[in-house]
């Protein structure tokens, strides 16, 4: 029986794709087809599309078998080595934009069903990396004055969508909570492996950051949820929505909880580059996946980039950071009102982690 709806999930292998492909697999009118360039676990009966993006050819060879996709679900990423730099390196971003472009040029012309594109942003948009920015941060502002290849992506779905039959919705999601490895921005992998190691170790848990300040975060599972309300919702065509789980974070005062998950005392804060100094512990790292039975994931497979991330994060160097705040009035106006607790969500993906045999309990 033909399914409603078939979504390609673009980047299933990172943080955000792959709970999209959990989240649209569970939904009884949806054919799911994950691409990215590793494999990934699949759901049952979705399917798996290995492409690399950058290649124009891979990617027209692959769309010959797309040809029933309706809508795209787009959170495939490139970043640079040196993460927190590469957001405002030229080659980052015209990388990005190429990788959506290859994908359009093939698929556009196949999909003729193609209906609704997903594209993912962030706070970036709002230049927070370049100046603080205005709290709370709103989706009719101008765009920042700053290069960025969210800028590019969203240029070329503005001047192709008039002459299509789809429309578009771009989310921008905070710091983003989720499961996945080898994913340069994945903060709950970072916390999760800097708590086991130092409790290996014999050592409290520290708060390695700088100042207290009021941020937000993004449990995966909702940016899912708000992508199918999103492709099932004429109000969201061509709209853009910050996606926050609906509530504050403030670091310091969850430490507490991330201690008591893996039954550690919780130590004065103790700023620390984990960019630096973490990746020495590979070693020990190995000794935990012996003495665990973890998954025989390196130290730097399971962290990627996220050790520069989690710095960023956690304001490491700066004694008053600036409050980074999404007002989240938009999408609740517009008929979406589901949110997630900010500190069960992190335990939540650790408990994961921990099931998944990536962390020891």
């Amino acid at each position: 029986m033909r399914k409603k709806h078939t979504i390609l999930i673009v980047g299933a292998s990172g943080v955000v794709g792959a709970a999209a492909l959990n989240h649209f697999a569970s939904l009884p009118d949806w054919n799911v087809i994950a691409l990215s360039r590793r494999f990934v676990n699949l759901p049952f009966l979705a399917q798996h599309i290995s492409v690399d993006l950058t290649d124009p050819q891979a990617c027209v060879q692959a769309a010959a078998s797309l040809s029933e996709v309706t809508h795209i679900f787009y959170a495939a990423l490139y970043e640079l080595p040196e993460l927190v730099a590469g957001w405002q390196d030229p080659k980052q971003m015209a990388v990005n934009e190429a990788m959506l472009r290859n994908l359009l040029d093939a698929l556009e012309p196949v999909a003729k069903r193609l209906r609704h594109i997903t594209l993912m942003q962030g706070t970036k948009a709002y230049g927070g990396h370049v100046e603080p920015a205005r709290v709370p941060a709103k989706e009719h502002w101008p765009r920042h004055a700053h290069k960025n290849f969210y800028w590019l992506q969203e240029d070329l779905l503005r001047e192709r969508q008039p002459k299509a039959a789809w429309t578009f919705t771009i989310l921008r999601p905070q710091i983003v909570f989720g499961y996945s490895v080898f994913s340069p921005m994945n903060i709950v992998a970072a916390i999760g492996a800097y708590a086991v190691l130092q409790r290996e170790q014999g050592l409290p848990l520290s708060f390695p950051g700088g100042g207290r300040y009021i941020n937000g975060a993004s449990d995966s599972r909702l940016i899912a949820r708000v992508a199918e309300f999103a492709a099932t919702h004429e109000i969201a065509a061509n709209e853009t929505y910050n996606v926050v789980n609906g509530d504050a974070l403030v670091w310091q005062d969850i430490w507490s909880s991330v201690a008591a998950k893996f039954k550690m005392p919780v130590g004065e804060p103790a700023p620390l580059c984990l960019t630096e100094n973490m990746p020495k512990h590979e070693k020990l790292w190995a000794q935990l996946v012996n003495k665990h039975d973890l998954a025989s994931f390196t130290l730097a497979e399971i962290i990627s980039s996220s050790w520069e991330f989690t710095d960023r994060a956690f304001a490491l160097g700066v004694e008053h950071p600036a409050d980074s705040v999404l007002s989240t009035i938009k999408l609740r106006k517009h008929g979406f009102n589901d949110c997630y607790d900010t500190e069960a969500s992190l335990l939540d993906w650790l408990e994961l982690m921990q099931k998944n045999r990536l962390l020891p309990r």
